[in-house]
C-alpha cells in the first residue's frame, strides 16, 4: 500500500505538470497506457475481455472516467493537495448510494464522521478566499461520482475479474477523453511523449500494489495506509510546485481526513 500510495501521488505530480496538455488529453494518455497492459493481462491470461455484468461495467467505467475527467479539470483551479484531499470525500458518497441502492445502513455515529468530514471542506472554503468554488465544485462532483464507480464495484462483487473492470474503465476513458480532446489537441514535443506516455504505467502500477495490499492483508490493516496519499501530494505540490497551503486549509484537509479515517476504524472494529 506504501508503494501504492507513492505511485499515485506521483501521477498526481505528472498531471499537474501537464496540465497544460488539458484534463481531456490527460485522461486519454493516462487511461490508454493501462488499456495496453490491462489488455495484454487479459489475452495472456484468455480471460475474457466483455465480462458478465456488461452493464455494471460499462457504468462503472463511465463513471470512474468522468470522475478523473472532473480531477484533472479541477487542478487547473486547485493545488494538487487540495483536491486529492477533497476527492478522498468519495466514500462518504458511497455509502450514502450503498443505503439506496445495496439497502445497506448507515448508523448514527457514522454520520457524525461523514458530518466531520464535509465540515473540513466549510473550513477549508469558507476560511480561504483563494479557494476557487469551480474547483471546489468539480472535485466535489468527482468524489460523486467514485462514490457511484465504489457501489457499482461491490455490485459486480466477484461475478467478473478485477482486471476486467478496470479495462473497462480504461477503455471508456481512452475513448471519451479522446474524443473531448480533438478540438484543443497539442502535439507533444520530445520528452513529453515519455512523460505522457508514463502516466498510464505509474497509475497501473498504483492500482496492482494496491489490489495485492488488499490481496495479503486485512482491510483494516491497509485502508487507512491509503491515505498516506494525501501527505506525499501535499509534499509533492509544497516541494515540487511550490504551493501555499493556508493554516485553514491544512486544519481543513485534517478534519476531513480524520473523519474517514474514523469512519474506517469504526466498520473494520464491527466487522470484527
Amino acid at each position: 500500500m506504501l508503494l501504492s500510495t507513492l505511485a499515485f501521488a506521483f501521477m498526481n505530480g505528472l498531471v499537474k505538470y501537464l496540465i497544460e496538455f488539458g484534463a481531456y488529453q490527460l485522461v486519454f494518455f493516462r487511461s490508454l497506457g493501462t488499456l495496453i497492459l490491462t489488455m495484454g493481462f487479459l489475452f495472456y491470461k484468455k480471460i475474457p475481455v466483455l465480462g458478465n455484468k456488461r452493464i455494471l461495467l460499462i457504468t462503472r467505467g463511465v463513471a470512474g472516467a468522468i470522475s478523473l475527467i472532473l480531477f484533472f479539470l479541477s487542478l487547473k483551479y486547485l493545488a494538487v493537495g487540495t483536491a486529492v484531499v477533497l476527492r478522498y470525500l468519495s466514500p462518504v458518497f458511497a455509502a450514502i448510494f450503498a443505503v439506496i441502492w445495496l439497502k445497506e445502513k448507515i448508523r448514527p455515529i457514522q454520520c457524525l464522521f461523514f458530518l466531520l468530514a464535509f465540515s473540513g471542506v466549510l473550513v477549508m472554503k469558507g476560511f480561504n478566499n483563494d479557494l476557487s468554488f469551480i474547483g471546489v465544485f468539480m472535485i466535489c462532483s468527482s468524489a460523486l461520482m467514485m462514490g457511484i464507480v465504489f457501489v457499482t464495484i461491490s455490485k459486480i462483487g466477484k461475478q467478473d475479474h478485477p482486471v476486467v473492470i478496470i479495462n473497462y474503465f480504461m477503455a471508456i476513458g481512452t475513448l471519451l477523453g479522446g474524443l473531448l480532446a480533438l478540438n484543443n489537441w497539442r502535439n507533444p514535443q520530445g520528452n513529453e511523449w515519455i512523460i505522457l506516455s508514463s502516466l498510464g504505467i505509474v497509475g497501473f502500477v498504483g492500482q496492482l500494489f494496491m489490489t495485492k495490499a488488499f490481496q495479503i492483508a486485512s482491510t483494516n490493516q491497509v485502508a487507512p495506509l491509503k491515505y498516506l496519499e494525501v501527505i506525499f501530494t501535499v509534499l509533492i505540490g509544497a516541494f515540487w510546485f511550490m504551493e501555499i497551503y493556508t493554516v485553514w486549509a491544512i486544519l481543513g484537509m485534517v478534519m476531513v481526513i480524520t473523519g474517514l479515517l474514523l469512519n474506517i476504524f469504526y466498520k473494520s472494529r464491527k466487522a470484527g
